[in-house]
């Protein structure tokens, strides 16, 4: 990816710019800077308006096909909006499951009348989704998933029974996709079906997850005999693996420039925090600040040298492994700048975002595949070693 941006690109950026100005403001002025739920000033039902003011706006569906109602604009132009976004203050996207991860795995293995049935609310922002794959039993090891879909021969619905957990958003959602085993006797993966699943009806419980911030993004879903139509399933039953790891691949999409703004943002107040308290003065804090301001630069380089579709594979299975670790050194060293202060509750914005920081990033190591299984995934996919 050429670094350097042509002359439209910048004339794109400062579009981006001005849509952003006029309209992260007023009602939607709480949202500014707010990184997801649990943020101070985030309301879902307020996200979920700005996500409708972003599709009116037409910057929604950015990298999708013109022909199911996207712009398909060029990948760098797609960049540019992600870093563009959150360097304006643009609040965490309710949408983004839905828009980034489902609607690309649909338009590759839905069926014409799916993409017909849920494209178009993803793309309003009027429908929004969760995402289940994890469970107690199959975490980082998604193969061992054990929640189960049969099909009523009377109906030719789905029916599904099983647990899924650390769903994030799923009680702010209305659809779930879901990663089941639909061939009893079927181990790995082999026998596995992916499944579209309303979490509105009687079979669905949501039971929400406290955070060690206090904070309850995530939940614990129980599917007791929930249905979902016959049609709601994405490539053939049975071969549900494949579809679960295509969506996984889109993670690594442009969106990743977005994630990294974020990281500047936080790198930034905490520098100031450095400034403000005299720890700055210290010079194994002033190493560990520039080896983090390298490390970010790093990341950068890595993300555009990996973005597109000619990303060399190697390369790309270290991503998740570099940012997760680069970001829990921060919230170290953010709790080492702010000393004493950082055991200490009060109403300082920055303070408690650093202490939010820290929070927070312990787990940026273990959700999505933990350190371990990162290492395992190298080794094997990249590096070709025997298991």
């Amino acid at each position: 990816m050429n670094a350097v941006e042509s002359i439209e690109d910048r004339r794109f950026r400062a579009r981006i710019r001005e849509w952003m100005a006029a309209h992260l403001t007023g009602e939607f002025e709480p949202l500014r800077h707010a990184n997801g739920l649990g943020s101070p000033g985030y309301s879902a039902a307020l996200a979920k308006r700005w996500e409708q003011k972003l599709a009116e706006g037409g910057w929604t569906g950015l990298s999708w096909p013109q022909a199911h109602g996207g712009r398909e604009l060029p990948l760098t132009q797609q960049m540019i909006f992600h870093e563009e976004y959150v360097q304006c203050g643009g609040p965490g996207r309710l949408g983004h499951i839905g828009e980034t991860l489902l609607a690309p795995t649909l338009m590759a293995y839905g069926t014409e009348a799916l993409k017909n049935q849920f494209l178009p609310g993803i793309l309003k922002g009027t429908d929004y989704w969760a995402q289940g794959y994890s469970e107690p039993g199959a975490g980082s090891d998604l193969a061992g998933v054990q929640t189960r879909a049969k099909q009523d021969p009377e109906t030719g619905e789905w029916v599904i029974d099983g647990q899924k957990v650390w769903t994030s958003w799923a009680h702010e959602s209305d659809w779930i996709f879901v990663l089941a085993r639909s061939e009893p006797g079927s181990t790995r993966h082999k026998g596995l079906i992916f499944l579209l699943v309303p979490l509105k009806q009687s079979g669905v419980t949501l039971r929400p997850i406290r955070q060690i911030t206090g904070e309850s993004e995530f939940n614990e879903v129980f599917f007791d005999g929930a249905r979902t139509a016959s049609p709601c399933v994405l490539g053939e039953p049975g071969q549900g693996w494949a579809v679960a790891m295509y969506l996984l691949q889109c993670e690594r999409g442009a969106s990743t420039l977005g994630q990294q703004a974020h990281f500047q943002n936080e790198l930034s107040t905490l520098i100031q925090m450095a400034q403000h308290n005299g720890a700055i003065q210290l010079p194994n804090i002033r190493q560990r600040l520039a080896k983090a301001i390298l490390g970010l630069q790093t990341l950068r380089y890595h993300a555009l040298r990996t973005c597109g579709d000619n990303a060399p594979p190697r390369a790309s299975s270290i991503s998740k492994y570099a940012w997760s670790n680069w970001r829990r050194t921060l919230g170290e060293l953010a709790m080492d700048v702010l000393g004493p202060d950082g055991d200490v509750a009060c109403d300082d914005a920055n303070r408690t975002a650093l202490q939010r920081l820290w929070l927070v990033s312990r787990a940026d190591t273990i959700y999505a595949g933990s350190n371990e299984i990162q290492l395992n995934l190298m080794a094997e996919r990249a590096l070709l070693m025997p298991k």
